[in-house]
């Protein structure tokens, strides 16, 4: 008996060492609450840049040159991928970049129907920043350094609403407050795992590599809708797979667990879901930057007129 309590002890030791290594190295990303964290954020752009027009790489790599312009020395953007993850590096400087910390998502409870204008007050929420940001990149009147900002906000939040856990919640400040460990890895929380431990996990074991150019039928079956489509894509998605496969039963909703524990075959089952959502991600960005790069004013958002 003191011989297995002495080894049960030993491997959550191992998994607590494991996953302070995790964060350590800037796999997990924790504390900026990151969709996709840095890793997944910097595969959708790469996506997303394989998938443009010509005009569109040219016009993103004009916008660049004016980089240092944005006043930010210690998060630069020199590339599509270093634009995709500039507003979770400033996010560190609150007492400039605060008021952006709500822009990141739109959390909704499971149990209740979708609303895309829902907890959207003053246009603080993602589906409302992306729209509003893509409006401003389109915009070529305004200064180069205040569309690139919007390119950054838009790319960064195409990747944001495309996380289920920022769109689904189930009182549990979208899976942040549940501890969740994975496979043997404890101390996490579920929208962590979310956020990057899984995506990454998809992205590399993907055949073919996610960062390629897509077929026209690729994106067909991949691509299109709008922001307030995603959103309602995550949430459902939320409900009715990230907390039942995280849980191991249908989640109750406006009853918030305290702790779960992600298995083998749930994390398994749960990474080819990451994959698509990382992969649609990097589409959608995609004809967000050709549509603001296009000749001619934008249509309005449907739904949202």
């Amino acid at each position: 008996m003191g011989d297995r309590t002495m080894g049960s002890r030993a491997l959550r030791n191992l998994g607590r060492s494991f996953a302070a290594l995790l964060v350590a190295v800037g796999l997990l990303q924790p504390t900026l609450a990151a969709a996709w964290g840095f890793f997944g954020h910097e595969t959708t752009a790469r996506i997303a840049l394989a998938n443009v027009r010509p005009d569109t790489r040219a016009g993103i790599a004009r916008l660049i040159a004016d980089e240092r312009e944005l006043g930010t020395p210690q998060c630069r953007i020199r590339s599509l991928p270093e634009a995709a993850t500039w507003p979770d590096c400033v996010r560190r400087e609150g007492w400039r970049w605060g008021y952006t910390a709500a822009w990141h998502y739109q959390t909704q409870p499971i149990g209740e129907q979708y609303d895309p204008r829902k907890n959207c007050s003053g246009g603080n929420c993602v589906l409302a920043q992306i729209e509003r940001n893509q409006r401003i990149l389109a915009d070529e009147s305004l200064p180069a350094n205040v569309r690139l900002e919007a390119l950054a906000f838009m790319v960064h939040f195409a990747g944001d609403i495309h996380m289920p856990l920022h769109s689904g919640d189930n009182e549990d400040r979208g899976g942040n407050s549940i501890e969740t460990t994975y496979g043997i890895v404890p101390g996490l929380n579920l929208h962590s795992i979310w956020d990057s431990a899984l995506a990454e996990r998809a992205i590399t074991a993907a055949d073919p590599p996610l960062v390629r150019r897509y077929s026209p039928e690729e994106r067909a079956s991949l691509a299109g809708g709008g922001p307030a489509d995603w959103g309602r894509e995550s949430w459902q998605l939320a409900g009715e797979f990230v907390y039942p496969n995280a849980l191991g039963r249908p989640a109750t909703p406006g009853q918030a667990e305290a702790e779960t524990t992600l298995t083998q075959d749930a994390i398994v089952a749960a990474v080819p879901v990451a994959e698509r959502r990382v992969t649609q991600a990097g589409l959608r960005i995609a004809d967000l930057l050709d549509a603001a790069f296009a000749p001619g004013p934008l249509p309005q958002p449907e739904g949202r007129r």
